[in-house]
C-alpha cells in the first residue's frame, strides 16, 4: 500500500472500528500509525479486556489513549466494564465531534447501587450536546440526569433500565427534536406519558404483569410498537402506518386511538384482553391492510372467555382493504360459530384480500369451520393463497382425525390456493 495517497489508506481505515482492530492497524507500520487518529469509530465489545487483560482501571487508561489520539471522533460504542471518571475524561476529550454514543452501563450501575459510584453516572454525558444518537444499556434512570438540551438528538434507546416518573420526564423535556424513541425490558413505572413533537418512531417494552398506562401525544408517530400496558390512549392527531400492541402478562382493558386513517399494518397479541378493547381498536383500524389476530381469550376479570360471536360479512364490510389477514385459534372460532354466516349472500364479497393465515387450536365445531373456511376461498375474489396451520392443533379429540381428513380434501379441492402446515 505504499504508493497510496494518504487520503486513501485513511479512508479505507475509516471503515474499521474494532479497537482490537484499530490497534493492530496502528502497529503495522508508520504511515498507518499516522492515519489511525482518523478513524470516525470506535468500538470496544464486552470481551475487550477478558482473562488476563488489565484491571478496570487500566482498561480506562487504555480507552481514553485510543480515544484522546482520535483526531475527530464522531462514534463511540463501549459494551466492556467501564468507570464513572474514565467516561467523563472521555466524553470531555470528544464532546466537540461525537455525534453517536453507545454505553453497556451494567456493571457500572450495579456498583452504583453499592456505593462505590455517585448516582450521578449519567450527569456527565451532557457534556456531549451534538449528540444525534444516544444508546444506554442497563441504566438506572432512577434519578433526572443533569443534562441542558440535545437539541441534535432523534434517537433515543434505553435498555433493561430501572425507572422512575420523573427522570423519564426530565429524560424526555432535555431530548426535544427526538424522531425515534425506545424503551426496552424496562421497569419501574406504571404510567407513562409522551409528548414529542417530532416522534415518528416508537417502541416501548415493559416488563411485568401489572397494569401500566400509556399517554401519546406526538402529531408525526408512523410506527408505535409497544408491549406490557393494560391501558392505552394515544391523541388522535398521528399518522400511525404500522401498530403493535402485545400484552404477555395480565390483561388489557382499554385502547383508545381514534381513526387509524393511515394504518397498513397493525398486529394485537396477548393472553387475555377485554373485548371493549378489541372491538375499539378494530373499528379505528378499518383502513388496515395487513392484521394479525393472535390473542388468546377475552373478559375483564380473572375469568378467561372465549370471543364473541362474530359475523364474517360485518367483519370483512368494516375492514374493504384488508390484503392479508392473520388469524390465530379464538378469532377463527369466532367466525366459525352459528350464525356467523348467516348474513352471507350472492352480492357479498371481499374485494381486496390476496393472503390469509390461519391457525386451527381445536378440532371442535368442525363443520362450521370448514363452513367459514369455503365462505373465506369463495367470496375472495383476489385470494392467491390460505394457510391453514394445524400443527398446534389439539389432536386428543376423537374429532381430531375426521376433521384432518376434511381438511385434506379442502387442499385437495382447491390445491392451487390452499396450503397445509
Amino acid at each position: 500500500m505504499d504508493p497510496l495517497p494518504d487520503a486513501i489508506i485513511q479512508s479505507i481505515l475509516a471503515l474499521l472500528s474494532n479497537a482490537r482492530d484499530v490497534a493492530a492497524c496502528s502497529c503495522v507500520s508508520k504511515r498507518w500509525k499516522e492515519a489511525v487518529p482518523y478513524i470516525p469509530s470506535l468500538y470496544f465489545p464486552r470481551n475487550s479486556f477478558d482473562g488476563s487483560g488489565p484491571r478496570r482501571d487500566e482498561a480506562d487508561a487504555t480507552i481514553g489513549r485510543m480515544v484522546a489520539v482520535a483526531d475527530r471522533l464522531e462514534e463511540l460504542v463501549v459494551y466492556c466494564p467501564f468507570s464513572a471518571a474514565g467516561l467523563a475524561s472521555w466524553l470531555a476529550l470528544q464532546c466537540g465531534s461525537l455525534r453517536c454514543l453507545e454505553l453497556r452501563m451494567d456493571g457500572l450501575s450495579d456498583k452504583a447501587g453499592n456505593g462505590e459510584y455517585p448516582s450521578t453516572e449519567l450527569d456527565c454525558i451532557g457534556i456531549a450536546r451534538g449528540l444525534e444518537v444516544l444508546k444506554l444499556w442497563g441504566v438506572s434512570l432512577t434519578r433526572s440526569p443533569n443534562w441542558s438540551s440535545f437539541e441534535r438528538l432523534h434517537t433515543l434507546e434505553i435498555i433493561g433500565a430501572s425507572l422512575r416518573d420523573g427522570a423519564l420526564r426530565d429524560t424526555f423535556h432535555a431530548c426535544p427534536n427526538l424522531t425515534d424513541l425506545a424503551l426496552l425490558g424496562c421497569d419501574g413505572i406504571n404510567a407513562i406519558s409522551i409528548e414529542q413533537q417530532h416522534l415518528e418512531r416508537c417502541r416501548l417494552d415493559f416488563l411485568g404483569p401489572g397494569n401500566s398506562s400509556l399517554h401519546l401525544s406526538c402529531p408525526r408517530l408512523e410506527v408505535l410498537e409497544i408491549q406490557g400496558f393494560s391501558w392505552i390512549h394515544v391523541d388522535p392527531n398521528h399518522h400511525i402506518r404500522k401498530l403493535s400492541i402485545a400484552k404477555n402478562a395480565g390483561r388489557v382493558y382499554k385502547v383508545d386511538m381514534s381513526k387509524l386513517a393511515d394504518l397498513e399494518f397493525m398486529s394485537l397479541r396477548g393472553v387475555q384482553w377485554s373485548w371493549s378493547a378489541i372491538s375499539s381498536i378494530l373499528q379505528s383500524a378499518s383502513e388496515v391492510k395487513h392484521l394479525v389476530m393472535k390473542i388468546e381469550f377475552c373478559g375483564d376479570f380473572d375469568t378467561l372467555q372465549p370471543f364473541p360471536e362474530i359475523d364474517l360479512v360485518e367483519f370483512f364490510n368494516n375492514h374493504p382493504r384488508l390484503c392479508k389477514f392473520e388469524i390465530h385459534g379464538a378469532l377463527f372460532a369466532a367466525l366459525c360459530q352459528k350464525n356467523s354466516l348467516k348474513n352471507l349472500d350472492s352480492k357479498f364479497f371481499i374485494p381486496c384480500l390476496e393472503e390469509v393465515l390461519i391457525t386451527v387450536r381445536s378440532p371442535l365445531n368442525a363443520e362450521q369451520k370448514l363452513n367459514t373456511l369455503e365462505s373465506l376461498l369463495k367470496y375472495s375474489v383476489k385470494l392467491r393463497r390460505m394457510a391453514i396451520r394445524i400443527s398446534q392443533m389439539k389432536n386428543c379429540h376423537e374429532a381430531a382425525d375426521d376433521f384432518f381428513k376434511e381438511i385434506c380434501k379442502f387442499k385437495y379441492m382447491n390445491y392451487n390456493i390452499v396450503h397445509i402446515e
